[in-house]
């Protein structure tokens, strides 16, 4: 399957079918290669599946891209989920958008336990002081990337300034953000839709790679259709796989336990990863570590470099916040920790990632037909510009806890500065991958505690 058949004068001919097996071995595989982010996850799925085993043409691609990018969740994730549901219907679905997020799931619970039971060792602290001033970079990068798509006119900044001002300043929630930018991008889509009316920032389908099995004017299939009945079915059971484990937690556990917390938390936060996993991030810490005290600061910005440092989603750092908070309380005693963290890390990355099954299975269609509509567009555009301001906040609150560990009372940390320098550096003008300029970091940190 990794090469179209060809005819005589090198014309592709349309693929063979693929079967579920066929696409469970190709969706494994991607769940261990996926970094790189959302672009790069994007990028893989893009050359294996339009360019190579043609199984999507690009136009039907691009088009499922741009359902995934109007909801909230992992967009790649669920671009993998939409894929395999339009080949092989729920199952299909299910199968790719799992595998998608297993192997990090497991790979992140190993690495959590390494770095709870042995985060003091001078190993693993060496790479970590090196590690955490690279990721107030990457963040501040993702201000700038995500800002310079986003901020196209004065009222996107205002925007942007005011969701900083308010976080930042005044301590607002995240979702009371999410909420009133929302609000005021449907108010002013009406008003003045010239300022809401961005880009869509994937442009525009003019390539062919050959026929595909999903072809751009393939019917879509059967079970792909607007049905009131279908989407009856789609709620019914989201809504059970999420009220059983929710209601078994409350009865066995309490509603003020940890573990029911974290469902309901995470939950929420599901819901509100408008904009990439860096737009939920500053709720998650401000939930995480404000509130609840599941994890420190520093831990979270540790939490950050493991997840950009693994494949899958980089949403997947939920899973670290709960592995460390059930490890870190020890929920079920001094003898089990690695359980409480291991079981604290499923459940949260269940109640996380449960929403983007819900959004693909029974929102696919509607977000369909109401793509380009302004009156559903514009609130997303002023979401992702107060997401800005928001992930600028995030870059300080990082940045404060680097390079003043001890808080403004105690010593900069100038070495630390220096390394988050030569780390911006590296990502803004030489464009490095995030993966390089941590691993650097990493190396140079061990250095130099070995060093000094």
């Amino acid at each position: 399957m990794d090469a179209p058949q060809q005819l005589s004068g090198n014309t592709p001919i349309l693929p063979a079918q693929v079967t579920l097996a066929q696409a469970f071995r190709y969706w494994l595989k991607l769940g261990f290669i996926s970094f790189g982010g959302p672009a790069g996850q994007i990028a893989i799925m893009h050359q294996d599946l339009v360019e190579r085993k043609r199984w999507i043409s690009e136009q039907r691609f691009l088009h499922a891209l741009n359902y995934c990018m109007v909801l909230p969740g992992p967009e790649a994730q669920q671009l993998a989920t939409y894929i395999g549901w339009m080949m092989h219907r729920t199952w299909g679905g299910i199968v790719a958008g799992a595998l998608f997020v297993l192997p990090s799931l497991l790979i992140l619970i190993v690495l959590s336990w390494v770095y709870a039971a042995f985060g003091n060792v001078p190993l693993v602290a060496g790479l970590f002081y090196g590690i955490k001033p690279a990721v107030t970079a990457i963040v501040l990068q993702a201000t700038h990337r995500i800002g310079s798509r986003a901020l196209k006119n004065a009222l996107l900044w205002m925007i942007a300034t005011a969701a900083f001002a308010a976080i930042f300043a005044l301590n607002v929630p995240f979702p009371a953000i999410v909420a009133s930018a929302a609000l005021i991008g449907y108010a002013g889509g009406r008003i003045a839709p010239d300022k809401f009316r961005v880009g869509g920032g994937h442009g525009q389908a003019g390539r062919s790679f050959g026929p595909a099995l999903i072809d751009d004017h393939t019917p879509t299939p059967e079970h792909a259709r607007f049905k009131w009945a279908g989407l009856a079915r789609v709620a019914a059971a989201g809504s059970l796989l999420w009220l059983l484990p929710m209601a078994l937690l409350t009865a066995a556990c309490g509603w003020d336990h940890t573990l029911t917390q974290m469902g309901w938390f995470f939950t929420k936060a599901a819901l509100l990863t408008f904009g990439g996993a860096y737009a939920v991030l500053p709720y998650v810490y401000q939930g995480a570590v404000g509130h609840y005290g599941w994890l420190s600061p520093v831990q979270m910005i540790d939490g950050l470099a493991l997840g950009e440092t693994t494949p899958g989603p980089l949403i997947m750092v939920v899973s670290f916040v709960g592995f460390i908070g059930g490890y870190g309380h020890a929920l079920f005693g001094a003898e089990h920790l690695f359980l409480a963290g291991a079981l604290a890390a499923i459940l949260v990355t269940w109640f996380t990632f449960l929403p983007s099954f819900i959004f693909i299975f029974a929102g696919g269609p509607l977000v369909e037909s109401t793509h380009g509509d302004l009156k559903f567009t514009a609130p997303l555009t002023a979401i992702t510009a107060a997401v800005v301001g928001v992930i600028l906040n995030l870059a300080m609150f990082f940045g404060y806890h680097v390079l003043w560990p001890q808080g403004f009372s105690g010593t900069f940390d100038r070495i630390s500065a220096l390394i988050a320098l030569a780390a911006a550096i590296a990502l803004f003008r030489y464009r490095r991958g995030v993966i390089e300029v941590i691993a650097a970091c990493a190396l140079i940190g061990l250095v130099l505690k070995i060093a000094l």
